[in-house]
């Protein structure tokens, strides 16, 4: 049996961007780490991906579907020119589009701590936190196309230029976010998120707890009231007290259900 061309083309196009993104991760992790993780750590992670990427992909383009089968249209387009930037266009349409949707992330994000508990909670699971291990659970694709996808598609922001390259960018930040390394953003974490910044939402720390929901931009979490911003020192322990983090593709499909 094999993929329809397009499909076979759409996982080839994430799949291809994906090991890029966690191949020069891990290598900047290992060579400059903010702590020491044992390399065999990341194996479940890379079975967890191999799993999770095609569900995703089908999820996605399904639903895909479903929205054109339905004749589903924005009910608002808001539309912003950057033209007169010249050549930086080529990057500040995509940043702004990443920003806004990342207004669309935010409040998806604290209603999956709030009602989606379960679901998320396996991402929260992890303790050996790095760009392999920043995987989520299994039924997560559904509840994003639902609560996250759909609103963002009701109310669409056209910056008026898609950029391959920036594409990847995006995907290389979302997940070096969660990357034990040395490097950060420094003074820019002000404006945009960075490992320190989102390490902070992972943490053990009760006074860390719901905060730094933005997963690009600070921006949200600031007019939101949930911005906490790490000392130069803080680095705190990462994972859930009563909580293992998964070692298997069944404890990492089951662990909603095993959840209080």
């Amino acid at each position: 049996m094999h993929l329809p061309h397009d499909i076979t083309a759409i996982l080839g196009n994430i799949f291809g961007p994906s090991l890029i993104v966690l191949s020069v991760l891990t290598a900047a992790e290992l060579l400059f780490p903010k702590e020491r993780q044992s390399p065999s750590g990341r194996i479940a992670g890379i079975a967890f991906w191999i799993v999770y990427i095609p569900a995703a992909t089908f999820i996605g383009e399904g639903f895909h579907m479903l929205w054109q089968a339905i004749g589903v249209k924005p009910l608002f387009v808001f539309r912003f020119d950057f033209t007169w930037m010249g050549l930086l266009n080529v990057l500040a349409a995509p940043i702004v589009g990443a920003m806004l949707y990342d207004f669309f992330f935010y409040f998806y994000h604290r209603a999956q701590h709030r009602w989606l508990w379960r679901q998320h909670a396996v991402h929260h699971s992890i303790r050996d936190l790095n760009a392999v291990n920043s995987y989520h659970h299994i039924s997560e694709p559904v509840l994003q196309a639902v609560f996250l996808i759909l609103p963002a598609t009701l109310l669409y922001c056209d910056t008026g230029l898609t950029v391959p390259v920036m594409a990847v960018f995006v995907r290389l930040h979302a997940s070096w976010i969660h990357s034990p390394t040395r490097f950060n953003l420094g003074p820019l974490r002000a404006v945009i998120c960075d490992n320190r910044f989102h390490r902070i939402h992972h943490s053990l720390e009760t006074a860390h707890f719901d905060k730094n929901f933005g997963a690009f931009t600070t921006l949200w979490d600031r007019l939101f009231g949930t911005a906490v911003f790490p000392e130069h020192h803080d680095w705190p322990t990462t994972g859930l007290a009563d909580v293992p983090q998964p070692t298997s593709i069944r404890t990492w499909l089951m662990l909603p259900l095993r959840l209080k």
